[in-house]
């Protein structure tokens, strides 16, 4: 059965730091996009990082400079480093997979969640003091 699941959420304080991992099952990484996704209550989900096959990353602006996104296709798990965490970082975080050409991810196109596949049930961060 094909699947992603997220781990590494939690609670942290203010300009603390957690790493959250997206491993695959019953298919391999190596030809997918991975995308983070995050969604507050009420909210539509923001598109926070995303990592091409090739390896290419995406941010959204807010959190160039803090975050870090790596795939090991190895261990079949894409990585994503949180650092200087911030309150407004607070949200369940989903990772997704597409399978496309990695040109279809430049533009902002990215974000777009109706471009990905399989989704994971998301991790809990809650950022506060």
């Amino acid at each position: 059965q094909v699947h992603v699941v997220e781990s590494g959420g939690g609670l942290v304080q203010p300009g603390g730091s957690l790493r959250l991992s997206c491993a695959a099952s019953g298919f391999s990484l190596d030809f997918y996009a991975i995308a983070w996704f995050r969604q507050t209550p009420g909210k539509e989900h923001e598109g926070v990082s995303c990592i091409s096959s090739d390896f290419t990353p995406y941010y959204v602006d807010s959190v160039k400079g803090r975050f870090t996104i790596s795939r090991d296709n190895a261990k079949n798990t894409v990585y994503l480093q949180m650092d200087n965490l911030k309150p407004e970082d607070t949200a369940v975080y989903h990772c997704a997979t597409f399978l496309g050409p990695d040109h279809s991810l430049s533009g902002g196109n990215w974000a777009r969640k109706s471009l990905y596949d399989f989704w994971g049930q998301g991790t809990q961060v809650t950022v506060s003091s």
